[in-house]
């Protein structure tokens, strides 16, 4: 079983918020929910109720799915939604380069049999 991953959670309501520039306060008042909640959810400190992350994602103007994105076991669209918002100010060379080294990486770590998991654990887990 996967454990939710709370402080990855709080670190993407962190930085959509910062986004938005708002502050906790701010978030906190449109949400109806104290700043100190709001602190502790983006510390990971406080596990947020299903009804508070749909809140605070209304509020921020982005899906459940983005907040929650990495908690998924074998989700097919891992950072699919982080790559998009990199490359959604991109000229279209600029995405075309970072396409091509995004690629090259892939052949690389193929070619040479590197593995980024962690010792011990398959990614079949």
């Amino acid at each position: 079983m996967n454990d939710i991953n709370y402080e990855l959670i709080g670190m993407r309501v962190r930085e959509k918020r910062q986004e938005m520039h708002y502050s906790q306060e701010q978030l906190g008042w449109e949400t109806g929910m104290s700043t100190t909640y709001i602190s502790h959810i983006e510390a990971g400190k406080r596990k947020p109720s299903l009804g508070a992350l749909i809140k605070i994602s209304n509020v921020l103007g982005i899906t459940l799915d983005e907040l929650l994105s990495g908690n998924q076991l074998h989700n097919p669209t891992d950072y699919q939604t982080d790559i998009d918002e990199l490359m959604m100010d991109c000229s279209p060379e600029e995405k075309r380069f970072i396409y091509e080294m995004l690629r090259s990486s892939k052949d690389i770590l193929r070619k040479n049999g590197w593995s980024l998991s962690p010792k011990g654990r398959d990614d079949n887990d």
